[in-house]
């Protein structure tokens, strides 16, 4: 019989309470995360907030930010919104199923914020809705996007 982890190998004493507090420890420990430099800005039940900061690599051209990076925070944004609040299943992992992004305005030079709204939960798949705006003019909407996330 193999042992429960968490994300980052804590045996289960340790273990998160709840999909929110896993988001706080698995985000700073994903290589993928860590190498776009999204970091976790806010997170409550069935909602999450994500920073990425610009950075050259992240261009495309000059300065206008990569719609892959953009997709990146969209993706990582849906998975911490779908765990946001959820509980601990008995089998750790997650997967995005499908993600539709709409690109509606470029973002040039600018930090970005992705912002994950619950739709619905269901026994093992959310639907979450995000946007990709400016973190210096929110009102400023870079993408939008839905996406579908299996929990367990």
């Amino acid at each position: 019989m193999s042992e429960q982890v968490t994300a980052d190998g804590l045996p289960p004493d340790n273990m998160p309470k709840n999909g929110s507090e896993l988001m706080k420890v698995f985000l700073p420990a994903s290589p993928f995360v860590q190498e776009l430099g999204v970091s976790l800005a806010e997170i409550e039940d069935g909602r999450a907030v994500l920073l990425l900061p610009f950075r050259p690599e992240l261009a495309t051209v000059g300065d206008m930010v990569h719609g892959a990076a953009i997709a990146g925070l969209m993706d990582i944004t849906a998975m911490a919104t779908s765990w946001a609040g959820a509980e601990i299943p008995e089998k750790l992992r997650g997967v995005t199923v499908s993600m539709s992004t709409e690109f509606i305005n470029p973002a040039h030079n600018e930090d970005l914020l992705g912002e994950g709204k619950l739709l619905r939960r269901g026994a093992s798949l959310c639907a979450v809705e995000m946007e990709v705006r400016s973190a210096s003019d929110q009102g400023h909407v870079i993408a939008k996007g839905l996406a579908t996330y299996k929990i367990g």
